[in-house]
């Protein structure tokens, strides 16, 4: 396996990284526990689920198959797709992306994200509400590294900005949508 660094960041984690969309999902506990060994024991040390896979469950079963394990991997999640029927369980208000964290975190059983993702946008909220949140979270120490999934390039480059202009963390890593709708 090789390590690389993540973005332009210190950093370092496997090339290959072990997606959880199906935990909980077309994949049960023990099969979850058993994909999460072989990978691994075959050097992957990069993990990303997301809150909304499975109603967190994925991140349930991702952080039990870590267990004893957690402190060698890199675990990304993600927030701000719908997590109930309340008019604040979505999105990159303040409330929800705080609210979030905590869920995730108590889900994964672990005191830190290594790796927060926003993984929509949000066309309701300011950027600067939401990356004041995640600043925060990364200064109270629960989130070490934050990263945007789905963004359109001028939404990116905007968040960037915004992060930049009112010195806030920025993200360093990017996933890039597979299909536009």
């Amino acid at each position: 396996m090789k390590y690389i660094k993540l973005g332009n960041s210190g950093l370092r984690v496997s090339d290959f990284c072990l997606g959880t969309m199906t935990f909980g999902h077309g994949t049960e506990e023990r099969e979850a526990e058993r994909i999460v060994t072989y990978a691994f024991e075959e050097g992957v040390r990069f993990f990303d689920t997301a809150d909304s896979y499975s109603d967190g469950e994925s991140e349930r079963m991702l952080g039990k198959a870590l267990r004893g394990r957690r402190h060698e991997v890199v675990v990304a999640t993600k927030f701000s797709n719908p997590m109930g029927e309340g008019i604040n369980d979505s999105g990159w208000s303040r409330l929800h992306v705080m609210r979030a964290a905590e869920e995730s975190l108590r889900r994964l059983g672990t005191d830190y994200i290594d790796l927060y993702y926003v993984h929509h946008t949000d066309d309701q909220t300011p950027t600067e509400e939401m990356l004041r949140a995640l600043d925060d979270l990364v200064r109270q120490g629960k989130v070490r590294y934050l990263g945007v999934s789905n963004f359109e390039s001028w939404r990116l480059a905007e968040t960037l900005w915004q992060a930049e202009s009112s010195r806030l963390e920025k993200p360093i890593a990017y996933q890039a949508p597979t299909a536009w709708s």
